[in-house]
């Protein structure tokens, strides 16, 4: 599918009110995607465990307007949590400007937009991803309602391709299980537009895998995702960052495939030094891990070479560190975590996920 697919062509049947609900996961990537194009199309592929606690729950409440007005721009209040959110509003009001040419029926219509997260909003957790992605769901609720009879696979799609409007890594937030976003010349239907589920074989060791969140830092980061993905442009190392997640993604076909964790591990952490590498040698040049972020992933690497216990970090565009193992082995990773890691983490605390199923209406 391409954008132009996207794009309503019959006249929309129009609803007074309505209101829906939906939850949306967070996602924590394997392969990372480092740099963007414009209008939020990804310089390389990436791959992601969709999670399943940390999650974004929206409620859309619309209204007709009674005589919709081009001009007036877009009619919409935000809640986050119960509460007015006005510093939230500019980015839904630029994610409707992006999306508007997709959905023309959005100045029909006046928005309540209710959200929350299951997660604190200050653990450090992107919650751009579940929040983006959420909102996304909702609204192609609506046109649901207004264009009947779409089919199921059009409606993931064109959520994902929404979604990745607002937040690019929310676009791997609707399908649960590995999703793939990002044109890749061996993984058949991946686009730059939208995001699929991984569409090879997947042994079950993958299926349940865990992803225990340690929270080092929770404080904003000094320099924003955004910023960072712009600095890409002109790194001396750019080109070669992208042939390597090409290259990375197609390493990890048969590792899925095989079950093969010490290849798994190889590939993950090397991405995740890998993101810091590029933040580290751009210019300005910039350091989001912290001193117990290194100390947690040394006393990872000591772990794993005493118990061989296939245990791995992997680390997103912060200080936090994703500690990811298989189910058989949770007890005695818990374990490690309590005595050895948690002593690192701000006032103690970490996040207890794993492998998703995806979003889900409410």
């Amino acid at each position: 599918m391409t954008q132009k697919d996207f794009i309503p062509r019959q006249q929309p049947e129009y609803k007074a009110s309505g209101e829906v609900t939906w939850q949306s996961p967070s996602n924590i990537a394997l392969v990372k995607y480092w740099g963007k194009k414009e209008n939020q199309i990804p310089a390389n592929p990436s791959i992601s465990f969709t999670l399943d606690n940390c999650q974004s729950t929206t409620t859309l409440k619309y209204s007709r307007i009674k005589e919709a007005s081009k001009t007036s721009g877009f009619d919409f209040d935000f809640y986050f949590e119960g509460k007015a959110k006005q510093d939230f509003k500019p980015k839904i009001f630029k994610f409707f400007e992006r999306i508007e040419k997709y959905c023309p029926y959005l100045r029909e219509y006046k928005f309540e937009i209710h959200s929350e997260n299951s997660f604190p909003h200050s653990s450090g957790i992107a919650s751009s991803a579940s929040g983006m992605s959420a909102i996304a769901l909702c609204i192609m609720h609506l046109e649901k309602e207004l264009y009947p009879g779409m089919e199921k696979d059009y409606f993931s799609k064109k959520s994902s391709f929404l979604a990745r409007l607002g937040s690019g890594s929310a676009s791997r937030s609707i399908d649960g299980g590995l999703v793939v976003w990002g044109e890749h010349k061996n993984i058949p239907g991946s686009s730059n537009e939208y995001a699929i589920p991984f569409p090879f074989e997947i042994h079950d060791i993958f299926k349940n895998y865990r992803d225990t969140i340690l929270l080092v830092d929770k404080g904003e980061k000094q320099v924003s995702s955004t910023v960072g993905h712009d600095l890409m442009h002109g790194h001396p190392f750019a080109e070669n960052r992208f042939a390597q997640a090409h290259e990375n993604l197609d390493k990890l076909i048969p590792v899925l495939k095989h079950g093969d964790t010490t290849e798994f591990i190889k590939i993950v952490e090397s991405e995740a030094l890998t993101l810091h590498s590029m933040m580290m040698s751009s210019l300005p040049y910039f350091i989001l891990m912290k001193p117990n972020t290194l100390e947690i992933i040394n006393k990872i690497w000591s772990y794993r070479e005493t118990t061989g216990i296939p245990v791995c970090f992997t680390l997103d565009a912060g200080a936090n560190v994703h500690v990811l193992y298989p189910e058989n082995h949770e007890t005695k990773i818990l374990e490690f975590i309590n005595n050895e890691l948690v002593v690192y983490c701000q006032n103690g605390h970490y996040i207890c996920d794993q492998v998703g199923g995806g979003a889900k209406k409410l």
